[in-house]
């Protein structure tokens, strides 16, 4: 089956289980004050679950962009070095609110991937949240029994907090879980190694696909646990993944997700990528990683700027920013690639996935030119940091970079340090991270400095509110001062702020930029 027939099949068959489906929410999240991006596919029901929102549709299904590069779930250092990892995935869902419970949504998993899907039922694993007393919160009993109806007791793992217990964050819906998981190595190695014992020890070949989560608690601001108004399901598959399962490949990258990706990074470049079945060298290796960290970062930078978020120096435009250069690196360092290439990856990207989410075909214009300018800003300054930082870790003596020249390599050539970070790591270093801190502090309390403003008192020169605003009707007018104040900017120097009685000059506001213009005096002239 390709991509969009798996992705189909997956809401077909939750909509003939009487399931809403509902489109993806965007990526990025501009209300919600906890998450900067959707990271799960339950962040557009938050609110629902916590009882505040009411209940349109108690059972629903979608495919949900996410991404994890920041904060609790956070999987940036994995992706491309391993096969399964992503800074942008699909989640597909299933969601129940306050209807079925356990028995319905464990019942429906099994019967999707065995029966609709046809996947191995001896290549599959389940777990099952072994409980914690500290909060006490039990033994899921009642999810273990369900599963005995369908597989051998051995083939059920109890899981502790950090597997089976799901937080969206520090503070929010969480509960207990019950997580499927495939075995695709060959028959050889299944008959060394018993699947069960490589659950959750980070196997490329045997992974999670399938997380039931079984809502039941809030998590407080105090890290205290309360009851829920009422019991909802919400569950997760990484499309990516189940697409590998399903295609009878090893690595995510080896479905048609991203090859048509890498061809075309292959045909910019040049340069081969070898699948994780084949042969490879040191440096056919660094090149596969390159090609994988680009495919996967594009998406995600492409489809966050399609939702809304610009790269920039702050909050989420930041992370966007920092993807990018990081993929922009991998490029420059391991394929070569001096000159801005990523944004014609758009292209593929849309073509590929516009069907399904138009907005990534409707802003493709938009995207593509946005990488192109990021590319081409950082390219600039990207040999010129990286031939600093040769010189740095040749003049360090020992393993450890000063996070004075880190925070140099950040302020003056636009290193993310996490950047840095993996750049120094590949050729053994690390940095000092309290010596970057203190030199951003620095720079921060230098910023305020210089932004302080000294404001003078007004001087009334025409009495009484007379000002009005004659814009609508003329472009030029002869006018009058009514009041003037002096301001000493540290950063600006002196200024003057003038009001004028009858100005045709508009205002900032209400989404319009402020006219431009000049006044003339007997003395000379002023530009506005």
């Amino acid at each position: 089956m390709t991509s969009k027939e798996i992705r189909q099949s997956f809401l077909d068959f939750f909509a003939s289980k009487n399931h809403k489906i509902v489109p993806s929410a965007p990526m990025v999240i501009k209300d919600d004050p906890t998450l900067m991006f959707t990271n799960a596919g339950m962040n557009q029901f938050k609110n629902i679950i916590l009882g505040n929102d009411p209940i349109k549709y108690s059972r629903i299904a979608d495919s949900q962009k996410c991404l994890r590069v920041s904060g609790k779930h956070n999987d940036l250092e994995e992706v491309g070095h391993d096969t399964y990892h992503h800074t942008m995935f699909e989640m597909l869902g299933n969601w129940s609110f306050g209807d079925y419970f356990k028995k319905e949504a464990l019942a429906w998993a099994w019967e999707f991937l065995t029966e609709v899907l046809k996947l191995d039922k001896d290549r599959l694993y389940v777990s099952v949240f072994e409980g914690n007393p500290a909060e006490n919160v039990p033994f899921d009993q009642e999810a273990f029994d369900i599963w005995k109806q369908y597989v051998s007791e051995d083939r059920i793992i109890l899981g502790n907090k950090k597997d089976n217990f799901w937080e969206m964050g520090d503070q929010g819906p969480c509960g207990p879980c019950s997580e499927i998981h495939i075995d695709l190595r060959t028959d050889a190695e299944r008959a060394k190694v018993s699947g069960r014992d490589l659950v959750n020890a980070d196997h490329p070949q045997v992974v999670e696909i399938w997380n039931n989560v079984f809502m039941e608690f809030n998590r407080k601001a105090d890290g205290s646990l309360e009851k829920l108004p009422a019991q909802h399901v919400d569950t997760g598959m990484g499309f990516e993944r189940l697409c590998m399962a399903m295609q009878n490949v090893t690595s995510n990258y080896d479905t048609d997700v991203f090859t048509p990706l890498i061809a075309k990074v292959e045909e910019i470049t040049g340069l081969k990528y070898t699948n994780n079945q084949q042969p490879t060298t040191s440096n056919q290796e660094k090149i596969n990683i390159a090609i994988r960290v680009i495919v996967d970062h594009v998406r995600a930078v492409a489809f966050a700027i399609a939702d809304g978020q610009l790269p920039s120096n702050t909050g989420a435009g930041y992370v966007i920013r920092r993807i990018l250069r990081r993929a922009i690196r991998y490029g420059f360092t391991f394929l070569n690639t001096k000159e801005p290439f990523i944004n014609k990856l758009v292209e593929v990207l849309a073509n590929q996935m516009g069907e399904f989410f138009p907005e990534i075909k409707s802003q493709q214009q938009l995207v593509t030119n946005v990488i192109r300018e990021e590319e081409a800003s950082f390219l600039r300054t990207l040999e010129q940091g990286l031939q600093l930082l040769d010189k740095v870790v040749a003049e360090t003596s020992g393993k450890e970079v000063s996070g004075e020249k880190v925070f140099e390599l950040y302020d003056t050539f636009g290193f993310p340090k996490d950047l840095t970070a993996l750049i120094l790591k590949e050729k053994g270093y690390t940095f000092n991270e309290d010596d970057f801190e203190a030199e951003l502090q620095k720079q921060k309390a230098r910023s305020r400095a210089a932004s302080e403003v000294a404001t003078g008192d007004w001087h009334i020169l025409v009495d009484g509110n007379v000002e009005k605003f004659v814009g609508y009707d003329q472009t030029e007018n002869e006018v009058k001062i009514t009041r003037y104040r002096k301001i000493d900017s540290k950063k600006d120097g002196i200024l003057y702020q003038i009001v004028l009685d009858a100005t045709p000059f508009y205002p900032e506001g209400g989404g319009q930029v402020g006219d431009k213009g000049h006044l003339y005096t007997h003395e000379g002239v002023v530009e506005i």
